[in-house]
């Protein structure tokens, strides 16, 4: 199993990206985790169906979110979460496979457990990829507990595809296929539920994860663009 379970955003304040997503996307904050602090971050979680919107958001100086602002001048993509349903293979595959690690950790906690591993940015571009793996496979701690009573879909209900864009988009699918696992078919990805594109950068903002592709719940705003946290929310 390899599906797309989580996107994450990087903003330098989260209060109005927050009150933005929620208010035109329909969505509800589901989790804070307070063991964020210790990394220099504070954040907010938004489910879509059952997969996760995350919103990153630095609150001291050194930061790796904090650079990455920096980088690409401004708010905008950071992160994709896939799940899969053995860490510990796709561990071994990726180190074997020359990729380092930036992190290697999980939570157990209330019947639950998950476990993730971050592969070096630099070793795959265009966005952090995390590997995770939840116990039971519905779960995703990362997200807390409760994460289910707060999912809504007023206005999306799923995401079902990303564009990761790049200078070098050929060079960037080949790394991402590699690092899943997974082929790539003319610069897309297609993991068991979602697509991820590799695409021209266009914009002069380098490398980075660009939009994303959200089921309209009003099937008549599909081809509609919501624009936040410098980021492309695309309706189909």
């Amino acid at each position: 199993m390899l599906r797309l379970r989580q996107i994450a955003l990087v903003a330098s304040d989260l209060r109005p990206v927050e009150e933005a997503i929620c208010a035109q996307l329909g969505l509800e904050l589901c989790y804070r985790d307070p063991g964020l602090s210790q990394f220099g971050l504070r954040h907010g979680l938004y489910p879509i169906g059952d997969r996760i919107l995350e919103v990153v958001v630095p609150k001291q100086p050194g930061t790796t979110a904090e650079r990455y602002i920096e980088r690409r001048g401004g708010d905008g993509g950071y992160m994709v979460l896939l799940q899969t349903d053995d860490v510990d293979r796709e561990r071994d595959r990726v180190v074997s496979d020359g990729f380092r690690l930036v992190h290697d950790g999980g939570h157990v906690g209330n019947g639950e457990k998950i476990h993730g591993i971050h592969v070096h940015p630099k070793d795959v571009g265009g966005a952090i990829l995390s590997i995770d793996q939840a116990d039971p496979p519905e779960s995703w701690m990362w997200a807390g507990h409760d994460w289910r009573y707060h999912s809504r879909d007023d206005v999306v209900s799923d995401i079902v595809a990303v564009d990761i864009q790049a200078e070098d988009p050929d060079a960037v699918c080949a790394q991402w296929s590699r690092a899943t696992g997974a082929a790539a078919v003319d610069r897309v990805i297609t993991v068991d539920d979602a697509d991820i594109r590799f695409v021209e950068a266009t914009d002069g903002r380098g490398d980075g994860l660009a939009s994303a592709d959200l089921t309209a719940t009003d099937r008549g705003r599909a081809g509609e663009v919501i624009e936040v946290c410098g980021f492309r929310f695309n309706l189909v």
